[in-house]
């Protein structure tokens, strides 16, 4: 040893945060671990590539899935995905991928910018995985690598992965994440927002993965967001004296009205102190269905009902009716709608008003959009910073002709 070298300690306890240390590795394996992820050199393992899927032989899978959590073992050998091969590539952690494809030369290879160009990669994928081991997860690309008795359920999902907890990894059967990688300039359905949270659920109990929506901007960092449901229990549920309005051109005007509609149940807003109430078409219309509110003036035949509903349409368009069934929708729940305007939502919400002089922060903000709404990431991501920034989360009201379904989002850190 001369003078500028220095032999290499390793003890427990002083290994770098994040680095992955699975429970079945002996400790001296633990320490030839070490160095590689300090000192990362190229493997002689051979791997190859045959259009869809990476296959290696025995020595990859020790070395890659046994001590690192990539790939699937597969008959004593291991397939990888194809973004899961581009990222040890990218690590230098490979030095040969054999182009197996049918139509490449024999003895051709790829390196990390090839195989990143075929369509078997997605860059998008690749940003999400290579962050989340960045962080110190294992993670694996959703489905079975290589196949099996059906192609459509066991092929691997280039834009979905579950995500292992710290210390755990493929061996183990805990997930903590399920996360789907979009690109910014993609559109999210809203029903894909949802799949992909009852996709969590299904056999997980309690300890169900956070389905989670990865967006990759186009400096390709990585926002996460958590998607789940909003909390939908209130316990608002004063008992209303009648009251009689005015319908006016797009509100409804109470003159006398009792103090306890807009003290206990928080409807409308009051002229002054002492003075008439101003109700909002949803709120009067809302009032009217639940036979508290009476209307003046002549109905040339229409009900009260059909009178509100109608001036709502007229005002909003068909928007009227599907906030109308949301408002009505919370409102059964108990919980207070209150208008979203100053946020750019529709509503915002609070669970529990026992007096409007002691009323807390509201906790949801809600947008009112047609269940077949198609998301840009850019307005997610615009919604969930600004309920963040008000203390908030985020829901989506989705609508369809006679139900209501609901998805919520938030900011999360893996």
């Amino acid at each position: 040893m001369n003078g500028s070298e220095r032999p290499l300690v390793v003890t427990a306890g002083l290994l770098p945060v994040g680095f992955p240390c699975p429970r079945h590795v002996s400790s001296w394996h633990l320490v030839a671990l070490f160095v590689q992820h300090r000192f990362p050199e190229e493997s002689a393992v051979e791997l190859t590539f045959d259009g869809e899927t990476v296959r290696g032989g025995p020595d990859a899978r020790e070395q890659f899935y046994d001590a690192r959590g990539y790939g699937r073992p597969r008959d004593g050998d291991v397939e990888f995905d194809p973004v899961e091969a581009a990222h040890l590539l990218f690590r230098g952690d490979v030095s040969t991928l054999v182009d197996g494809r049918p139509d490449a030369p024999a003895g051709d290879t790829l390196d990390f910018r090839t195989l990143l160009t075929t369509d078997a990669v997605s860059e998008v994928a690749f940003f999400v995985y290579a962050d989340l081991r960045k962080r110190g997860f294992y993670c694996s690309p959703v489905g079975d690598p290589g196949g099996g008795t059906d192609e459509a359920a066991t092929r691997p999902s280039h834009h979905e992965f579950e995500v292992y907890p710290r210390g755990l990894g493929p061996w183990d059967e805990s997930v903590a994440y399920r996360i789907r990688a979009v690109s910014e300039r993609e559109t999210v359905e809203a029903s894909g927002l949802q799949a992909l949270r009852d996709s969590t659920r299904a056999g997980a109990g309690t300890g169900a993965p956070v389905a989670t929506l990865a967006v990759v901007d186009e400096e390709s960092e990585v926002t996460y967001l958590e998607v789940g449901d909003p909390d939908l229990e209130g316990s608002t549920d004063p008992d209303l004296p009648a009251i009689d309005g005015t319908l006016l051109s797009d509100r409804v005007l109470v003159l006398d009205p009792p103090d306890s509609v807009y003290e206990r149940g928080f409807y409308g807003q009051p002229l002054d102190p002492d003075g008439p109430l101003q109700l909002s078409l949803v709120e009067a219309a809302h009032l009217v269905d639940t036979c508290v509110l009476t209307l003046a003036g002549e109905t040339t035949g229409a009900t009260d009902s059909q009178r509100v509903v109608e001036r709502g349409r007229t005002v909003e368009g068909e928007r009227f009716d599907r906030r109308l069934q949301v408002y009505s929708t919370l409102r059964t729940a108990g919980i207070v709608p209150k208008t979203g305007f100053k946020f750019g939502a529709d509503f915002r919400t609070y669970a529990e008003v026992t007096s409007v002089e002691d009323l807390g922060h509201s906790e949801l903000l809600v947008r009112v959009l047609p269940a077949s709404h198609t998301f840009d990431p850019r307005d997610l991501a615009l919604d969930v910073r600004l309920a963040h920034g008000v203390r908030k989360r985020m829901g989506y009201a989705l609508v369809d002709e006679d139900s209501v379904s609901w998805v919520s989002l938030q900011r999360l850190t893996p």
